[in-house]
């Protein structure tokens, strides 16, 4: 009993596994399956890849929330009939509240369709430029480095140059002017001297 049991909760997650694998591949084109290791594993693989699609296409969100809010629209035991537990007027309901979504739900649906699915050799293309761009990147972090490092050596070259010839020659002026001042000073008193006599 066990055995059965386990055997139809594999099926059951391949089957989900397959019809999320279809929807992925119409919505984003080549998907390969993943091996996973326990079933509890892959059924949380599993929503959470559901969850994502259900986030990134609007139109199956706002079917999730139509099917949340009123389940008996999904389960009809003659597809040509309306569901037995729901009254005409609140099926009427329904449809009229919904009825603005219907034509951006259908174009949606009709976009996805006219999707065209991307052709595998571009893809390749990309892939086999992997190891080109991973080159290109390691060589740009080679030239961010000696960048970097040039950047270093001209900030010392040009506060050496600051430090040393405009600081230095500033200093020199300021002596060159203390000197001048004295001289000024005493010629100025001589000069005084010259004139009492």
């Amino acid at each position: 009993m066990a055995s059965e049991i386990d055997e139809t909760t594999l099926e059951t997650i391949s089957l989900l596994e397959a019809r999320l694998l279809r929807i992925e591949h119409h919505l984003y084109g080549h998907t390969t399956p993943q091996n996973k290791n326990t079933a509890a594993r892959s059924l949380r693989e599993l929503e959470h890849r559901f969850r994502k699609i259900t986030q990134d296409v609007h139109v199956y969100n706002e079917l999730l929330k139509i099917y949340k809010s009123y389940p008996d629209l999904f389960h009809s035991p003659n597809p040509s009939e309306p569901p037995s537990l729901l009254s005409p007027d609140a099926i009427r309901a329904i449809v009229l509240a919904s009825a603005a979504s219907y034509p951006a739900t259908a174009s949606s649906l009709t976009a996805i369709n006219d999707t065209p699915i991307p052709d595998p050799a571009l893809s390749a293309a990309l892939v086999a430029l992997i190891p080109r761009m991973k080159a290109v990147e390691a060589t740009q972090l080679a030239q961010n480095a000696e960048i970097a490092a040039l950047r270093a050596q001209s900030e010392l070259v040009l506060r050496q140059w600051y430090e040393r010839g405009v600081m230095g020659y500033s200093n020199f002026l300021a002596g060159v002017e203390d000197r001048m001042e004295v001289v000024e000073r005493d010629i100025r008193r001589i000069e005084r001297a010259q004139e009492e006599v």
